[in-house]
């Protein structure tokens, strides 16, 4: 008997785009014991709701059978090849160009739980003791790149991977990259000035009162906003800092399905 679906349940334009890329072995392999698509809506509906693992409803594949193929999805780079190309779908039915020439950088810093505490550090700036999340997002808002730290690392630091990892998200088409304040510095500078992008630092205003829409750095906040609909990245409830990032390219596929799901029907009924 069918399960009653769930909102967060991918639909069926959705998963015409998003099956391919989660097929690491024969639909008929005799080691299959569970669909892979209920295994996908058990993942979707464990980062919208929060919770853990072990108390995923019982309609759906055992936790374990769960978590491990998310294990194989995200050491695969399933999520991110997903997202890489929903990325350049909705950026050329937009009228840009399928890779973009400028990205955005910024890092979120994550309550440590009990899970991720032996692995968290300080973060003074924002007095929470956690881990940091750097990304760098297109203009759009997409992801493109994304490491993870300690709270206590500092996010000029970063520059040079977060750079590396965008220019090679992109096929090297990136030649801007927008940071606030705390890209500051040469080195920051240099070590995106090594991968061919040029590092601009979007500054407060002098005469600052009150929350400030800083151009261009705007879209990075607006990226965080959406992660936050989704309790699962509320804070960081990972033992493994590669399993935080693999649900974040998860949670961008998520929210980027919908919107290229909708272009392919329409270009193909066109």
């Amino acid at each position: 008997m069918p399960r009653k679906p769930y909102p967060t349940d991918v639909s069926d334009e959705e998963w015409s785009f998003a099956g391919p890329y989660l097929m690491l072995m024969e639909e008929a392999a005799p080691q299959r014991r569970h669909d892979r698509r209920e295994v996908f809506n058990a993942l979707r509906w464990l980062v919208r709701a929060g919770a853990p693992w072990r108390l995923l409803p019982n309609d759906f594949p055992p936790w374990e059978a769960v978590y491990q193929q998310s294990r194989r999805w995200v050491e695969a780079g399933c999520f991110e090849a997903m997202v890489s190309d929903l990325r350049s779908i909705i950026r050329v039915a937009q009228g840009r160009q399928g890779q973009p020439s400028a990205i955005v950088l910024d890092g979120r810093t994550l309550q440590s739980s009990c899970e991720s505490g032996p692995r968290a550090g300080y973060d003074g700036y924002k007095r929470r003791r956690g881990s940091k999340v750097h990304m760098a997002v297109d203009t759009l808002g997409h992801l493109l790149a994304l490491h993870v730290t300690p709270a206590d690392e500092q996010e000029r630091a970063q520059v040079e991977r977060l750079c590396a990892a965008a220019q090679q998200a992109t096929g090297h088409t990136v030649e801007m990259a927008w940071a606030d304040q705390g890209y500051t510095g040469e080195k920051a500078r240099e070590a995106a000035q090594e991968h061919d992008i040029a590092l601009q630092i979007v500054k407060l205003p002098e005469a600052k009162k009150g929350f400030v829409l800083l151009p261009k750095r705007w879209v990075v906040e607006r990226s965080f906003g959406w992660l936050a609909r989704f309790r699962r990245l509320s804070r960081d409830y990972e033992r493994l800092p590669e399993v935080l990032s693999g649900l974040h390219f998860l949670v961008f596929a998520v929210l980027m399905l919908p919107q290229a799901a909708r272009l392919l029907a329409s270009a193909s009924s066109s």
